[in-house]
């Protein structure tokens, strides 16, 4: 992981229920900006590839600030959503974004223009808890409240969805960036793995269902695999992060502070070598993966941190 000041490539920014979304020097932990997020919580971060905007989903909202910017106003904001925005994303040119919601919805929005459109809506019969893009760039996963996992081909407009645990909410869809493998996780502790072949014509990758196993002893909020494919944490409200090994699903490393509760997101380093989580008791940590051991602290929230970005890459 890079050292960050000033034009540096990494990027961290945190945000959850006290209606700020926070920018930190992801090395010193000294957070440098502070944008008030006002009307809601802040359920989603996301930085655009290019390194320049920050997207915050919230309540009936969108909003996107500029990041080498010290105005704590949104360039863009837009207001005609539905409910809450669960889950935000963006294609790797920049083009579209890419959102999901308890208005029972993923929509694809346009970003060529400064006013975001919607280009395209995918309705499901259950709010939308999490969305995540295939690495091949077309296709959307979406997971719902009532346990369905949705496969929406993007190029056909195909979609099939399988339900891995009946009436158990599928909290997070995580895919390795190698496209080879998908997880899942639910609201009992169960992680699903599949391994994923390509396109067949006219439909989404097939999914061929690899192992089921329980990760936490309660909710699982987040599954995530690491930039080299090997691992995959879980995040719970059982107050950990769990660091499994995807060759044979053993653990790794469990990541626990006593004052952790729940922990609600994470995200790797470019070299998997470190992650940092988001939790309940209002820090964001970083944590060594291998010995783990935290190797910093960032402190000021004043409320539960739901959601974080975070970029380490240097963007050619």
């Amino acid at each position: 992981m890079s050292s960050a000041n000033g034009g540096d490539p990494v990027i961290l920014a945190t945000a959850g229920y006290d209606h700020r979304i926070r920018f930190w020097q992801a090395h010193s932990g000294i957070c440098h900006r502070t944008v008030q997020h006002p009307d809601s919580q802040v359920n989603a971060l996301d930085i655009t590839p290019d390194k320049q905007l920050l997207a915050a989903a919230g309540y009936q909202h969108i909003r996107m600030y500029d990041i080498n910017s010290s105005s704590p106003n949104p360039i863009i904001n837009y207001e005609g959503v539905q409910k809450n925005v669960t889950a935000v994303g963006f294609h790797e040119d920049g083009k579209w974004m890419y959102t999901g919601g308890e208005d029972h919805t993923a929509k694809i929005w346009d970003l060529r223009t400064r006013t975001l459109q919607c280009q395209r809506i995918f309705q499901v019969k259950a709010p939308v808890n999490c969305v995540t893009l295939h690495p091949n760039q077309g296709e959307l996963y979406v997971g719902d409240q009532i346990g369905s996992i949705h496969c929406w081909d993007l190029k056909t407009d195909m979609n099939e969805h399988l339900i891995p645990e009946q009436g158990c909410p599928i909290t997070s869809v995580s895919i390795d960036p190698m496209g080879t493998m998908m997880a899942a996780v639910n609201n009992k502790g169960h992680c699903y793995l599949w391994t994923m072949t390509a396109n067949r014509p006219g439909g989404p990758s097939k999914l061929h269902p690899k192992k089921k196993f329980q990760a936490h002893s309660k909710y699982v909020l987040k599954c995530l695999f690491s930039p080299d494919s090997t691992l995959l944490a879980t995040t719970s409200a059982d107050g950990t992060c769990r660091i499994w090994r995807t060759a044979d699903l053993s653990l790794r490393t469990e990541l626990k502070d006593k004052s952790q509760r729940w922990v609600w997101d994470c995200a790797f380093s470019g070299d998997s070598q470190y992650i940092i989580t988001a939790s309940s008791d209002n820090n964001a940590r970083l944590w060594n993966v291998n010995t783990g051991e935290v190797k910093r602290e960032y402190s000021g929230h004043e409320k539960a941190i739901v959601c974080l970005a975070f970029r380490d890459e240097v963007v050619s």
